[in-house]
């Protein structure tokens, strides 16, 4: 991964941080998966939010191709 790539995706899981109930217009819930995904760019970050202790878990960074099996 591109060093200016993984700079702002650290960015945006900070963004994602500081208010994990807010809406976040690059967030999905994946259908018919616990998961949701964060979209920057061409790169998707799974990451499961465990609302009772406010937890984002981050499950796997990758291409948007590759990134859900």
């Amino acid at each position: 991964m591109p060093a200016g790539v993984r700079t702002l995706i650290l960015h945006k899981i900070d963004g994602l941080a500081e208010n994990p109930l807010a809406v976040h217009p690059q967030v999905r819930k994946l259908v018919d998966r616990p998961e949701y995904r964060l979209r920057v760019g061409d790169w998707r970050v799974l990451f499961a939010l465990h609302h009772h202790v406010l937890i984002i878990e981050i499950l796997r960074i990758g291409p948007r191709g590759g990134v859900y099996s």
